[in-house]
């Protein structure tokens, strides 16, 4: 993580250590105790950033590049680069200072990479197999009735079959003594809080955690976002504290921070719903109505809400 990339892109080097000059060892100084961690040159384009002792440079892709050298000259080709004060002479390939006491080859830019923006908030929580339902990350849905589920504040739990405690995973509910019993012991059964979900109006309602906004053909969508604020193109949204950017994209916040704006989903009824408010994804998975199947690095499918 946070590795340095070396020329021409083949390598890199551990944070705090630097690409040496046969291009295929890694180089640290000594007495890195005191020397602060390197620190990363931003890019004009305000995404891209190269290492603090390198130089943005354009490409001829259009994107950007780092020149191995600190205030470096860009060569006109966007492929090359020459050290400070000195300019590049394409036609011999060479590095040449005006005063004549300098000339070395012309060196190559190795790409960017793109700046870590501030994490999207990140809807953490579990859908409830109803599809509408949702409890926090870490607890485990289990149905109190027919259309409610709740939420057990404990991971992959025992849910008992009176519809209001659960137990931890690998004991079993004993009603008869209010204990979760295992072969170690038993420990008193925990009681289940109903999941909470909001309410857009008398038929619509999304998952907790989340706002009601209003989408382009006038139904309700849920914004994954608490107390979020709705974009007028009634497709996107913002956390609190931001404004939509009229030019789309992105949420603005009054310091100038920006980040991805959200988008929204569809509400679902109040009341539950049965197997058919399902996307099916093959024979085996299947993700909640509303949502797309998108496959996964691993190749397994996820869902995109």
């Amino acid at each position: 993580p946070q590795s340095v990339p070396c020329a021409r892109g083949h390598h890199c080097c551990p944070r705090g250590s630097r690409c040496g000059a046969d291009g295929e060892s890694c180089v640290t100084d000594l007495g890195t105790g005191t020397r602060p961690a390197p620190r990363a040159v931003p890019c004009p384009d305000g995404q891209s950033e190269c290492p603090d002792d390198a130089t943005c440079c354009v490409t001829s892709s259009g994107a950007w590049g780092c020149c191995p050298m600190p205030q470096a000259s860009c060569c006109a080709d966007k492929v090359h680069c020459c050290p400070h004060a000195t300019v590049c002479d394409l036609t011999r390939g060479r590095c040449v200072s005006p005063a004549g006491d300098t000339d070395v080859p012309l060196s190559t830019a190795f790409p960017a990479w793109k700046r870590q923006p501030p994490a999207p908030v990140a809807l953490r929580q579990v859908l409830c197999p109803d599809g509408r339902s949702a409890c926090p990350d870490g607890a485990t849905c289990c149905q109190l009735s027919p259309t409610h589920y709740g939420c057990c504040p404990l991971q992959n739990a025992v849910c008992c079959s009176d519809g209001q405690h659960c137990c931890p995973q690998g004991t079993t509910c004993d009603l008869i003594h209010s204990t979760c019993s295992s072969l170690g012991g038993s420990a008193p059964l925990a009681a289940l809080p109903t999941v909470r979900e909001v309410k857009c109006d008398e038929e619509t309602s999304c998952p907790n955690g989340n706002t009601c906004c209003r989408l382009s053909s006038g139904a309700w969508g849920c914004c994954p976002l608490e107390q979020a604020v709705c974009c007028p193109d009634h497709v996107h949204c913002c956390p609190q504290g931001y404004t939509c950017d009229p030019e789309g994209g992105s949420c603005l916040q009054g310091g100038g921070t920006r980040r991805p704006w959200v988008r929204k989903t569809p509400a679902l009824p109040r009341g539950g719903q049965g197997t058919s408010g399902i996307v099916q994804c093959d024979e085996e998975t299947s993700c909640p109505d509303g949502s797309t199947c998108c496959r996964l690095s691993l190749g397994t499918w996820g869902c995109c809400p």
